[in-house]
C-alpha cells in the first residue's frame, strides 16, 4: 500500500454515542467483528498507513493510551502521547489555538479531559476527527467496546435489541459517567436499560429526559429504581463502575455508607439475576468494593477482561471509520518523481 494524504472537507468527530444512528452503531460493531477477526490472522490492513493521531491525556490512563496507540500502530499509523507540562492545551494556549495547530499537523487528536466542555471546545475548532476518550460527563470509546462485547455474549435465544442492561452504582450528573454512557449506548441501539443507584446519587432528570428523548425513536426503555432485587431480577448484563473519584476524597465517608453492602456487585447479587447473567466492568477496579474480586474472576459470569481486551478492537474501529475516509492514496507515479526532484536537489547542494 502506498503513503496516504489528507483530504479536507466536512469533518466528523466522536463525541457521544447519543449521536449515532442505530444503523451506524451496527455498522461500526461490524467494523470492529472484522479487524477483530483480522487480528486473529495476524493480518489487519495497513489502511492509515503514514496517518498521525495526537492522543492528549488531562490524566493517566491505561487502557485508552495502550489501546489507541496500540490500535494507530497495528493500521500503519503513528500516535503521539501528549500530556500536561509537555503541551500548552488549556493553559499557555487557547484550545482553539491548540486545536488549529494539531490539525494541521496530525489527521486526528484523541483527548481525555476533565470538563465536557473542553472537549466541545477542541471539536468546533479542529479541521480533523477528535476523539472521546473519556471526559467527566462521558465515555464512548469505552461504550462502544462495552456493547460490543455484549453482542459477543448474547443471552441464548435472544437478538441485541432483546437484552436488559442493569448499572448499578453511582448515576449522579457529576460523577455517574459510565451510568450516562451506557445510557447513550442503550439509547443509540433501542435496548431496555435499567440505572440502580441510591436516590442521593440517582441519574438526573435532564439526563434522563435526554436518554428517553433519543429511545422515543430507537424503541429502547428506562427505568430508574433504587431497588437492586427489581433491578437485576430480568438482567443480562450487569454494569457497576467505582464509588470514589479524585477530587471527592471528602464525599468518600458518606459514599460508602450509601452504596455498600446494598449496591455491591458480588455473587450474592449475581445469583439474584438470570443464570445466564454477566457481569462487566471499565476498569481500574476497586476489588471488594464495588465489585468483588469472586465476580471479577469468575470464569463463566465475568466479562471484565475480554471486554478489556475489546478496547483495542474498538479503536481500531474507530480509527479505521472516523480516519479512512479522510485519507486518499498518494499517487505512486508522483511520489517516485518528488523523491528523485528531492535527492536530486540535495544530492546536488550538500555535496
Amino acid at each position: 500500500m502506498t503513503a496516504m494524504t489528507r483530504t479536507h472537507g466536512e469533518v466528523k468527530h466522536f463525541l457521544d454515542t447519543i449521536d449515532l444512528s442505530k444503523q451506524e452503531m451496527l455498522d461500526l460493531f461490524e467494523t470492529i467483528r472484522m479487524l477483530k477477526e483480522m487480528d486473529m490472522q495476524g493480518a489487519v490492513p495497513k489502511i492509515l498507513k503514514g496517518a498521525s493521531l495526537a492522543m492528549i491525556f488531562e490524566e493517566p490512563s491505561t487502557r485508552t493510551r495502550v489501546s489507541f496507540e496500540t490500535a494507530m500502530t497495528d493500521l500503519g499509523g503513528h500516535a503521539l502521547y501528549l500530556k500536561p507540562g509537555e503541551i500548552h492545551f488549556g493553559s499557555h494556549e487557547a484550545i482553539r489555538d491548540t486545536a488549529r495547530v494539531i490539525s494541521s499537523m496530525t489527521h486526528g487528536i484523541m483527548l481525555r479531559a476533565k470538563e465536557h466542555e473542553e472537549l466541545l471546545a477542541l471539536a468546533e475548532y479542529a479541521t480533523v476527527p477528535v476523539f472521546n476518550a473519556m471526559t467527566y460527563y462521558n465515555h464512548p470509546t469505552q461504550g462502544v467496546c462495552d456493547f460490543f462485547t455484549m453482542s459477543e455474549h448474547l443471552p441464548e435465544g435472544k437478538k441485541l435489541e432483546d437484552i436488559n442492561v442493569v448499572f448499578v452504582g453511582d448515576s449522579r450528573e457529576d460523577t455517574g459517567i459510565m451510568s450516562k454512557e451506557t445510557g447513550h449506548m442503550c439509547a443509540t441501539l433501542g435496548l431496555h436499560y435499567t440505572v440502580c443507584s441510591p436516590k442521593k446519587y440517582s441519574m438526573s432528570e435532564q439526563e434522563q429526559a435526554k436518554i428517553r428523548a433519543k429511545m422515543a425513536e430507537t424503541g429502547g426503555t428506562l427505568v430508574v429504581t433504587d431497588d437492586v432485587d427489581a433491578a437485576v431480577k430480568d438482567a443480562d448484563f450487569i454494569v457497576p463502575d467505582v464509588w470514589t473519584y479524585y477530587g471527592y476524597e471528602d464525599e468518600e465517608e458518606d459514599r460508602m455508607a450509601s452504596f455498600m453492602p446494598k449496591y455491591q456487585l458480588n455473587m450474592e447479587m449475581l445469583e439474584k439475576a438470570p443464570a445466564h447473567c454477566k457481569a462487566l466492568h471499565c476498569l481500574p477496579a476497586n476489588r471488594e468494593v464495588e465489585i468483588t474480586s469472586e465476580v471479577l474472576d469468575h470464569p463463566t459470569r465475568s466479562l471484565v477482561f475480554q471486554e478489556a481486551e475489546n478496547r483495542l478492537h474498538t479503536q481500531r474501529g474507530l480509527l479505521a471509520w472516523f480516519l479512512y475516509p479522510r485519507l486518499r492514496e498518494a499517487d505512486e507515479t508522483l511520489i517516485a518523481y518528488n523523491e528523485g526532484k528531492l535527492r536530486s536537489f540535495l544530492d546536488t547542494t550538500l555535496k
